[in-house]
């Protein structure tokens, strides 16, 4: 019987672009992450072992967004962030409670992605989050991360997540009626202090899946 000669080995990356920017993409997130969990006081093995075991599965949907997008971001494959233009001040302070009351009323719905404006010592940022739970005898919305707020937007400090209530003093938070402009600026990473714009923050693997799942079409 013959061998057949042996093929060459083919590089799965050379013949598709978009792979090759996947495999970049999670690299890029693999690499961040486990610094981030590296610095993390995790003293239960457990708990390591389970944010581990979902690693995988977090990074790759994650990328798979960023290859996927056909909303109005770009995307930088080196560093897995998104980018768009900066507004030359935090559009979260235009913040309309009539307006923001009537989107909620009619929109809100358990697990939409939102935005919390987010002011305190350091600046000026937008922070996604999504809404978990829905209080229709209160009107009133949790958020997952920031807690209770009213569906104008104003936050409940009695009723906010406890590991943000310590911080309360501090800052400011609003929730805001979404927009592009505001979902951009909230994936972005887009910051600003008492100059002007500052050095855009590194979203969470969290923040980059709930960025995943924004519905463009439906915001103006």
């Amino acid at each position: 019987m013959v061998t057949p000669p042996a093929q060459p080995q083919v590089n799965i990356f050379s013949d598709s672009q978009q792979q090759t920017h996947f495999a970049e993409i999670c690299n890029a997130l693999y690499e961040r992450e486990l610094i981030t969990l590296a610095h993390q006081p995790i003293s239960n093995i457990s708990l390591l072992q389970r944010k581990l075991g979902g690693l995988r599965h977090h990074v790759k949907r994650a990328a798979y967004h960023f290859i996927h997008h056909t909303g109005p971001l770009s995307v930088d494959v080196h560093n897995a962030s998104w980018q768009a233009k900066q507004s030359a001040t935090c559009m979260g302070r235009r913040h309309d409670k009539d307006k923001t009351h009537q989107w909620f009323v009619q929109y809100a719905r358990s697990g939409l992605p939102v935005v919390i404006y987010v002011k305190n010592i350091n600046g000026e940022h937008l922070e996604l989050d999504s809404i978990d739970r829905i209080d229709t005898d209160t009107q009133q919305l949790h958020s997952n991360k920031f807690g209770w707020f009213a569906m104008n937007g104003n936050n409940d400090i009695d009723r906010v997540s406890s590991n943000i209530r310590d911080h309360a003093a501090l800052g400011k938070y609003v929730l805001l009626r979404p927009s592009n402009a505001i979902f951009s600026a909230a994936c972005c990473g887009h910051t600003w202090n008492h100059k002007g714009r500052s050095h855009p923050r590194t979203l969470t693997l969290r923040e980059l899946l709930l960025s995943g799942s924004i519905n463009w079409k439906n915001f103006r």
